[in-house]
C-alpha cells in the first residue's frame, strides 16, 4: 500500500512539472509575456545572457502569491523581451532570513 501511495505522489510531482509551459521572452513583446504568465498562471521563460554569450537563462514566473510553494514569496524579476530590455514579471524566491539576521547583529558602526 506504501508503495503505491509513495508511487502516485511521485506521478502527480512529475505531472504539475511537465505541465509548465516553456517560452522564450525575447521572441514576444513585454506585454504579452505577462499575457501568457496572467493567462497560464506559472511559466517556465528561457532566454541568453547578455552578459555571458551562450549561457541560457531560465527560471519559473508566476501570476500571484498562489503559484509559489510554501516557504516562498512573489518577487519582482526582470526578463529581457523584443521590445524591451526589462520587462516586470514575478518569479518565487525564499527569503534571506540569515541576510537580515547578520545586518540585525553584526552591524559595524
Amino acid at each position: 500500500m506504501k508503495t503505491i501511495l509513495l508511487a502516485a505522489c511521485l506521478t502527480l510531482v512529475a505531472a504539475e512539472a511537465q505541465a509548465v509551459s516553456r517560452y522564450d521572452p525575447t521572441r514576444m513583446s513585454c506585454g504579452k509575456v505577462q499575457a501568457t504568465i496572467a493567462r497560464q498562471g506559472a511559466v517556465i521563460l528561457r532566454y541568453q545572457s547578455t552578459r555571458v554569450p551562450g549561457l541560457p537563462l531560465y527560471d519559473r514566473y508566476v501570476q500571484s502569491q498562489q503559484f509559489c510553494t510554501m516557504g516562498e514569496v512573489r518577487t519582482r524579476a526582470y526578463v529581457p523581451s523584443a521590445d524591451t530590455r526589462s520587462c516586470p514579471v514575478y518569479n518565487c524566491k525564499r527569503p534571506d532570513n540569515d541576510r537580515h539576521f547578520r545586518r540585525r547583529f553584526f552591524h559595524n558602526n
